[in-house]
């Protein structure tokens, strides 16, 4: 007897409580990072989650509901913020001037999306898997999960003083049992609570967490910076106002924000090509039709670069869609874009209640860092599975030079340099630059092979 598959396409709506759950589930895994960007870079905490929720919404409306992605903070766009700004303390605001250059730049950047995605349309997907093809591509994935596997194991074991938590062995038994719980929900569960393995697993989590508060007294839990409080209080401790900013003119801005846009490029692409894989793989199972939402690079781009101009328009930093929501998806089989939708108004309801956005902040770095474990993995395994999928020759030489320079410039240029590649005095982010290197190599060694190919 055949298991039954179980799971929800892109158009396809679960039913109103399922629903809630799913969307919760998604803010949850894209919670960490979108708030990491904004306590590192200085941007307010409630707008950019606020940002992050109105540009998903946008870019799923601007891509027709088709591409089930949401979009949130991208740490690609850190070092340049941090160069043009000078930085600020873990967890400070930025003055509202800088904000607001910040803010132009990060608009400017969304252009450079916008005519990227113009262009995808124009010469289609075959002639942009020439220069993207999936050595290229699954090679990107790839090292977008394992340069994150630094940030897992520091979040999953934080060192003493950080976070407002002690570094006893204590919290590897939060994260170690957060994982093994999501993992284990994952893979043995079914129905409803096998798709909701990212809310289970964090829940036992925070259960080991508080174990360990009645044994020994020391609390993992994490306390929102004061300087992360909201300016507008409607009623005070339960409603705010997300602070907005309007952008002014920096020509400095746009000099260091614009080019990122060009390097998150190749991982936007590699992002919707994982998307195609396991959304058809998922509708092969249930005997459903294909998706073709690898043929739409071209409108994921252009919804990129509008989700950058609304965010930027009021006050929240750069984004990309997320990676790890793409893992969320693929481990829970829901790719339902109604979830999506729902995520996002969320994420703007969380925003504007101050308890709210402390209770998801409260989570201990440790279960953050345990689901990180597995979540980052199954990044870089989805880069395994673009490959598999597009039937890579892996012993073709061409090949196998492109994916060899990728991954060691990504994975060097990460824990040697700390993620930027220091090269004619800028600071190249090493997954761009892996990802650009790569692009160029692949055509290089693409010369006078078309006949041999043929």
């Amino acid at each position: 007897m055949e298991t039954k598959v179980t799971g929800y396409l892109p158009d396809e709506r679960p039913p109103f409580w399922k629903l809630i759950l799913y969307a919760l589930q998604q803010v949850v895994v894209m919670f960490p990072a979108t708030i990491l960007v904004a306590l590192i870079s200085g941007f307010h905490l409630d707008t950019t989650i606020f940002a992050s929720g109105l540009a998903t919404l946008c870019f799923i409306l601007v891509t027709g509901r088709k591409i089930p992605l949401y979009f949130g903070s991208s740490f690609a766009y850190l070092s340049a913020i941090i160069g043009l700004t000078g930085g600020v303390e873990f967890g400070q605001v930025m003055p509202s001037e800088m904000i607001s250059a910040v803010q132009f730049g990060i608009m400017a950047s969304g252009l450079v999306s916008i005519v990227a995605g113009l262009i995808v349309r124009r010469f289609g997907r075959d002639k942009i898997e020439k220069v993207l093809p999936a050595p290229v591509t699954g090679s990107v994935a790839i090292i977008i999960g394992l340069t994150l596997a630094a940030t897992a194991l520091k979040d999953a074991a934080p060192v003493q003083g950080a976070a407002d938590i002690t570094g006893s062995d204590w919290v590897w038994v939060v994260s170690l049992i957060t994982m093994l719980a999501t993992i284990f929900a994952s893979v043995y569960l079914k129905g409803i609570w096998g798709q909701l393995p990212l809310l289970i697993g964090p829940a036992i989590g925070c259960l080991a967490a508080f174990v360990v508060y009645l044994i020994t007294g020391e609390s993992l839990f994490r306390t929102l910076p004061e300087s992360a409080a909201p300016d507008i209080v409607l009623v005070p401790g339960l409603l705010s106002v997300p602070h907005i900013t309007l952008p002014r003119f920096s020509g400095a801005a746009v000099a260091a924000l614009m080019p990122i846009a060009l390097a998150t490029i190749p991982e936007s692409t590699a992002h919707v090509f994982q998307l195609d894989i396991y959304v058809n793989s998922l509708a092969r199972k249930m005997g459903k039709k294909e998706y073709d939402i690898g043929n739409r690079l071209g409108d994921n781009l252009i919804g990129d670069g509008i989700g950058d101009i609304i965010a930027g328009l009021i006050g929240g930093p750069g984004g990309t869609n997320y990676g790890e929501n793409i893992s969320a998806m693929a481990i829970t089989k829901i790719f339902s874009v109604p979830v999506l939708i729902c995520a996002a108004i969320l994420a703007m309801i969380i925003a504007c209640f101050t308890p709210l956005v402390n209770v998801i902040y409260a989570i201990p770095q440790a279960v953050i860092g345990g689901i990180e474990i597995y979540l980052f993995g199954a990044i870089a395994a989805q880069g395994i599975a673009i490959m598999i999928e597009n039937k890579a020759d892996m012993f073709d030489a061409k090949n196998i030079a492109v994916i060899a320079v990728i991954m060691i410039i990504g994975l060097g240029g990460q824990y040697q340099f700390g993620g930027n590649i220091p090269f004619f005095g800028i600071e190249v982010p090493c997954v761009a630059g892996a990802a650009i290197v790569g692009i160029v190599l692949n055509l290089l060694l693409s010369i006078g092979r078309k006949k041999e190919t043929a």
